[in-house]
């Protein structure tokens, strides 16, 4: 008898059950749990469970307004029989019709599977694991990047399959911009051509209202392979620029001569509610006025890993733009020490934790690449002032925090190019002594135009040990006391959801 997990997440991907008719009269008038289910925030006792009512998902999600009981149970066994919760979760428009249900009580370190039920209609189960911290191992999948219209899912196929004991998504999730035409395209990068193909549209033009960012979530949420990944795993997140807008930094857009501060503000508030909408987080955004707050960093501890989720765009000083201020003027903001991409609270959090240590690995999982990266030996102003090397004095920092302990890994995303370095006392200094690792994934789909450019500056940067951003994929990474390994899984075919996936290379910390 094939059990219900292996029917739910088979090498097909996750399948949802026919739509069918809810007996609820005037709440629910078809199959409600179109964008699957997840969990999330995991705990030694607990976690999140998630998922969101939208018989109509492409419509603002179809629910008529007013309250809606949603039942949940969690269960020891994945037939779903021996029962150790079942309550229930109200929820309404206000939140998208969305249900948070915090689990509390399980015990550390296992395995628990759970539903939702409206009327007649039952959810996909989904499997949660609780962390341990005194387990002596754990296996964690890391994700970013993950343009709809770049590539298929076959990545999360392939870790839905593999079933890590979480996943860390560090942003990227969505993609704000406008629909572009199915088909080959082409365009100009550093004197060459860059070719890519469109496999699936957007479903609108670029996003910027609740209702708006309400569909494209739902969009990406339809896929089947991104579902399983849910559905197989917990999953600890926190955003990028995409989720609102490129490039954002603080209450800053990327275009601010195209938004106003007012238009900005409000779109932010809409981004921060579809977010919470669509994830397993704990708390809901703080909307005060035109204000809003979403709290996203956090500290998880999972055996011999201490993990510090970041939270890079909410608090960050804007990007210094090079090639419209003086050189000068450039050297003098990285010489600035208030500038940062953490607030002052969240800097400080870090850098005590990360002295504290208590474990095999002080882990920073965050967005964007940390170890400098140099472009031109003739000009150290060429590097990329979206990552770390446009906020060096807050890096140093945190790495004058690691050398206390000299265990740190540091986990990114962002970049569409996976990269495998070593971090040093002198942040900018290979020669200086070791103090950590950095393994950076990635993208799941979206394209890297740039990777030419970052394979033909490796010369220049001898603590970076591997490169490829040829390849979509994303890092398997397994630790205990003895050793972390980070696995480089790649897609062979992103225009192919059936594609094969494979290993690149998989490196240790012993072995740089």
């Amino acid at each position: 008898m094939i059990s219900r997990r292996r029917f739910l997440l088979g090498s097909g991907g996750m399948i949802l059950s026919t739509p069918v008719f809810s007996r609820v009269s005037g709440s629910v008038k078809s199959y409600p749990f179109t964008l699957g289910v997840a969990s999330g925030s995991p705990a030694p006792d607990g976690a999140v469970l998630w998922t969101r009512l939208a018989p109509e998902p492409l419509q603002g999600g179809g629910m008529a307004s007013g309250e809606t009981a949603v039942r949940y149970r969690v269960c020891r066994d994945e037939g779903m029989r021996d029962t150790v919760r079942d309550a229930q979760f109200v929820t309404d428009e206000t939140v998208g019709h969305s249900v948070h249900a915090i689990v509390e009580g399980l015990d550390p370190g296992r395995d628990y599977w759970y539903q939702f039920y409206v009327g007649d209609d039952e959810s996909p189960v989904g499997r949660l694991r609780t962390t341990d911290p005194a387990a002596g191992s754990v296996r964690l999948a890391v994700a970013s990047c993950q343009s709809y219209e770049s590539g298929y899912y076959a990545a999360y196929r392939d870790m839905a399959e593999w079933m890590p004991d979480c996943v860390i998504h560090l942003g990227d999730y969505i993609y704000e911009g406008r629909a572009n035409p199915v088909g080959a395209g082409e365009r100009r990068v550093d004197g060459g051509v860059f070719r890519y193909q469109t496999v699936r549209a957007h479903n609108s033009d670029e996003i910027a209202t609740l209702w708006d960012y309400r569909n494209r979530y739902a969009l990406y949420k339809l896929d089947p392979h991104l579902q399983a990944a849910h559905a197989a795993s917990p999953w600890i997140v926190a955003m990028d620029d995409h989720e609102v807008d490129n490039n954002w930094a603080g209450l800053t857009p990327q275009d601010p001569w195209a938004q106003t501060d007012l238009e900005f503000r409000i779109r932010r508030q809409a981004a921060f509610r579809a977010y919470y909408e669509h994830m397993p987080l704990r708390e809901a955004p703080e909307l005060i006025r035109t204000s809003s707050r979403l709290k996203l960093h956090g500290l998880y501890r999972m055996g011999p890993a201490r993990i510090h989720l970041l939270d890079t765009r909410q608090y960050r000083s804007d990007q210094i733009p090079r090639g419209q201020i003086s050189d000068e003027s450039a050297r003098a903001l990285l010489a600035d020490r208030d500038r940062g991409m953490l607030d002052a609270a969240q800097e400080q959090w870090l850098l005590q934790s990360l002295e504290r240590g208590g474990a095999a690995y002080n882990v920073i999982a965050q967005q964007t690449w940390f170890a400098p990266y140099a472009y031109a030996e003739s000009d150290p102003l060429d590097v990329n002032m979206d990552q770390w090397d446009g906020y060096p004095m807050q890096r140093q920092r945190i790495v004058d925090a690691m050398s206390t302990q000299r265990n740190s890994v540091v986990l990114s995303g962002d970049w569409h190019c996976a990269s495998a370095a070593t971090l040093h006392e002198q942040a900018s200094n290979p020669k200086s002594p070791r103090v950590g690792w950095e393994f950076a994934a990635t993208s799941i789909s979206s394209h890297c135009p740039w990777s030419e450019r970052v394979e033909g500056a490796r010369d220049l940067n001898p603590h970076v040990h591997h490169t490829n951003g040829r390849q979509r994929g994303y890092l398997r990474c397994e630790c205990d006391d003895r050793d972390w390994r980070s696995e480089y899984r790649v897609v062979e075919d992103p225009y192919n959801s059936s594609s094969d996936v494979r290993t690149d290379v998989s490196v240790s910390v012993r072995d740089i």
